[in-house]
């Protein structure tokens, strides 16, 4: 008698089972589609502008080598100075003149590792290294002459930029975001969609392009011919626009 009933609770007990999972998924009986988002476009614009630069920043700088660390400080310093007495008579603001590096190291001998000996001191090297910033590009062979001649014996790199590249960038600015608006609208041509209202702008930063070089120096008879080109100053800037069908 009791067989049957039993039979008929199974199914039910399947069913209520099959409700508290769909509850538990966020699920309903009867499946209902959401609305889509609206699409996203990323781009981004680039632009280059062109200048005559009308500033150089070189790195100079006087190594030195003696038996002692004092004589080799002492030689350096001696030599540095007279460096620097020079580029003043250049003109060159106190402002423009800036200590970027000096240090003072052993020189060990060698070949004594080969041997299994231990390392020997034979000398001490100081250098002295001085960025100088030359607003008067006319007399830039003349500055890298006389430095050689009174002490400068290394020749860290020479750049050249502008002194005033604030209305650059700002002109850098416009034409990436002017690139980016045209990648943007070609993109959607080509995908049947029009644009809409730009989500965010984000500026990736601006970069100078210098003319750098990197030699040793050595003694020259007359003022060093130097070609400062052109730079650049470059922009970039990244959109997200949203795509309406």
């Amino acid at each position: 008698m009791t067989q049957p009933a039993r039979n008929c609770r199974a199914p039910l007990s399947r069913l209520v089972l099959m409700l508290v999972l769909l509850a538990g998924l966020g699920l309903s009986p009867t499946a209902r589609a959401e609305e889509a988002g609206p699409g996203l476009l990323s781009v981004t614009g680039e632009a280059s502008v062109p200048a005559i630069p009308d500033m150089a920043t070189l790195r100079l700088a006087v190594v030195t080598e003696a038996r002692t660390g004092a004589q080799a400080l002492a030689e350096n310093t001696e030599r540095m100075q007279a460096v620097l007495a020079e580029l003043r008579g250049f003109d060159i603001a106190e402002r423009d003149l800036q200590t970027s590096d000096l240090t003072l190291n052993p020189v060990y001998e060698q070949g004594t590792e080969l041997r299994n000996l231990p390392r020997r001191i034979v000398a001490f090297r100081a250098q002295n290294a001085l960025t100088v910033r030359v607003r008067d590009l006319e007399r830039l062979g003349e500055i890298l002459d006389a430095s050689v001649r009174d002490g400068a014996n290394s020749f860290g790199g020479l750049s050249f930029g502008v002194q005033a590249p604030g209305p650059l960038e700002v002109e850098a600015r416009e034409r990436a975001m002017q690139d980016a608006l045209a990648r943007a609208r070609t993109l959607a041509e080509a995908a049947g969609v029009a644009l809409g209202p730009i989500r965010s702008i984000t500026e990736q930063g601006g970069m100078r392009g210098p003319m750098m070089m990197r030699s040793e120096m050595a003694m020259a008879d007359s003022a060093v011919p130097v070609a400062a080109g052109e730079v650049s100053v470059r922009a970039a800037v990244s959109l997200v626009i949203e795509l309406v069908q």
